[in-house]
């Protein structure tokens, strides 16, 4: 409960909607955005480069009859256009390397939903070949097999169909090579943080994917997954993905605040 993170989690998430979560989040993140950018860029300057490129594309509207006018206000409205990127560029930067980082974290509870109480899900290990056969799956209370294991020889992977009794949160154990593997299930009717798959290696797909530790280096288990359904949300009539409704909805609220505040992008 220490990190910013947990502490935003530990108020927003006693709300079970997840288009109110998204929508108090894309808000809060717009006027962030907005406010960071206008505190490491140079307005003044900025201001001054949108207004040569408003003169520029003025005057090729005005004298598009005169060629090399025309031509040579084209040239000014690429340099301009650069000199307003190198302008933006930093800023842009401060916004967008922390955006990313809470995105990666806010998936772990926006992404895909828990699993639902009496309705099977899938329990996934790929594994070294020769310990294919060797894989063995325990549940604990609560959880139970609805269908025997099935060997996928051609992709090294062993599949079990689970259901569980009632919401809760499970460990299951994986045994393999002599070793015991645990991986966390969550079976919720609300917003729950969630880890799909737990991995061995692969420090780019654990950081975006997984919210376990890593397997053993020495385990012959690469992966185990749980088939958690993705998130969509409802708005307008339309099903969004969590990420672009985000985006979208933060990328208005932005919009407003900079009116508001009079901030330049």
């Amino acid at each position: 409960m220490g990190s910013p993170l947990n502490l935003l989690a530990a108020a927003l998430w006693g709300i079970n909607s997840p288009l109110i979560l998204v929508i108090l989040i894309s808000v809060v993140v717009g006027l962030i955005m907005v406010v960071l950018f206008g505190y490491t860029s140079d307005q003044k300057k900025i201001h001054l480069a949108k207004d040569q490129l408003k003169a520029h594309l003025l005057a090729v509207r005005l004298y598009q009859d005169q060629l090399p006018v025309v031509m040579k206000t084209y040239g000014r409205i690429l340099l301009g256009t650069g000199r307003y990127i190198r302008l933006a560029f930093m800023p842009l930067l401060y916004v967008i390397i922390p955006i990313t980082l809470l995105i990666v974290q806010l998936d772990r509870y926006l992404g895909a939903m828990p699993i639902e109480p009496r309705r099977p899900f899938l329990v996934s290990v790929k594994s070294a070949p020769e310990a294919l056969n060797e894989v063995k799956l325990e549940l604990p209370e609560g959880l139970s097999f609805s269908a025997p294991a099935v060997h996928i020889p051609a992709e090294n992977r062993v599949v079990w169909r689970v259901v569980a009794a009632k919401n809760g949160t499970y460990n299951i154990n994986i045994g393999a090579g002599g070793q015991s593997l645990s991986k966390q299930i969550v079976v919720s009717p609300g917003v729950e943080r969630l880890s799909p798959v737990r991995l061995r290696d692969h420090l780019l797909d654990r950081w975006l994917t997984s919210g376990e530790s890593a397997l053993p280096a020495a385990s012959p288990v690469e992966s185990i997954d749980v088939s958690y359904a993705p998130r969509d949300i409802r708005l307008a009539w339309i099903d969004w993905n969590w990420i672009v409704l985000f985006f979208v909805l933060s990328m208005i609220a932005g919009f407003i605040f900079k009116e508001l505040l009079g901030i330049e992008i």
